[in-house]
């Protein structure tokens, strides 16, 4: 790693998922029409608690901070692929690739430290249920909402900090749709390997300890739920149990199948399939997760209809 940055590289050329003619349109009219579902979908949950009585809860206090970092999370790369893929214009910023690269890391910390605390929630919902209003008041969920946000910033400073103090002498031209932490590094001609070290290092501490966590933590509620006697109440645990694990396995799987491989795969066209499941399609499909499986999320929207007719 050199000390400074020597690099002459201005701006960077993203080229993209694909460089076929025939594939732009209906790409960015099938990323147009996720989008606009992720938008509506986190948005419409987000109103949703806020509005309704019956979700001022610990759990959907968190659902809605999750819900806000999937609109963050999907807006910071969608847009501008989506003007790449209308105007053919594939050039972004030196300053806007760093801009974006942090931002990026940033939502994407904070969304595993959100799930590990939902799952947290749970836990305590499940195996304490007594001392479950003392243990999740306000106060504590704000400290563990606002203990994600930091961690997350920690992360992206680091990560932003160790990328752009590299050298890009080989190439500007990134094989990628965004500036990911795993691209850069491919095209960087200085010594990256304590860097690399690095990458483990954060997201071992990161995606690996916070799944972790969260079995964990399913281990102990699990056989909590099977002892609930009311098959409404056992129905209930089990939907939001469900919700939360699909959620989990689908972002951690998709994150950890990217960055746990090989540095000289980083960017391959298999990598960049990769992370469309986590950056595009998780955001997309959190708020359809959390509302087709959640009976207290679908009794609160037809609440919401039956007030406006």
């Amino acid at each position: 790693m050199t000390p400074a940055n020597h690099t002459d590289v201005y701006e960077f050329i993203l080229l993209g998922l694909t460089t076929h003619p025939d594939l732009q349109v209906p790409l960015f009219m099938a990323f147009l029409a996720m989008y606009m579902m992720t938008l509506l979908g986190n948005f419409g949950i987000i109103v949703l608690i806020r509005t309704d009585l019956h979700l001022h809860t610990p759990m959907y206090y968190f659902l809605s901070h999750l819900a806000f970092v999937d609109i963050c999370y999907s807006s910071i790369i969608i847009p501008k692929m989506l003007v790449q893929i209308l105007t053919l214009e594939k050039t972004i910023s030196f300053s806007g690739c760093a801009a974006q690269l942090c931002f990026f890391v940033i939502f994407g910390v904070i969304e595993c430290l959100l799930l590990a605390v939902m799952a947290y929630d749970r836990y305590v919902a499940t195996y304490k249920p007594l001392l479950y209003p003392t243990i999740m008041c306000g106060s504590m969920c704000w400290w563990l909402v606002a203990g994600s946000y930091a961690v997350g910033v920690f992360h992206a400073v680091t990560h932003t900090t160790f990328i752009f103090t590299f050298s890009f002498c080989h190439s500007n031209v990134i094989n990628h749709y965004f500036c990911d932490v795993a691209s850069l590094l491919a095209l960087s001609c200085s010594n990256t390997h304590s860097y690399e070290g690095v990458i483990l290092a954060l997201i071992s501490m990161n995606c690996l300890s916070t799944m972790t966590i969260i079995f964990i933590f399913y281990a102990y509620i699990l056989p909590s739920v099977l002892r609930i006697r009311s098959k409404e109440g056992r129905r209930k645990a089990f939907s939001t149990c469900t919700s939360h694990l699909t959620v989990v396995t689908t972002f951690h799987g998709a994150t950890l199948s990217t960055y746990l491989r090989p540095i000289s795969t980083f960017a391959s066209d298999e990598n960049k399939t990769a992370t469309l499941s986590y950056t595009i399609m998780t955001p997309t499909l959190n708020p359809l997760i959390y509302s087709l499986r959640n009976r207290e999320v679908k009794a609160a929207l037809m609440r919401a209809i039956g007030r406006r007719q």
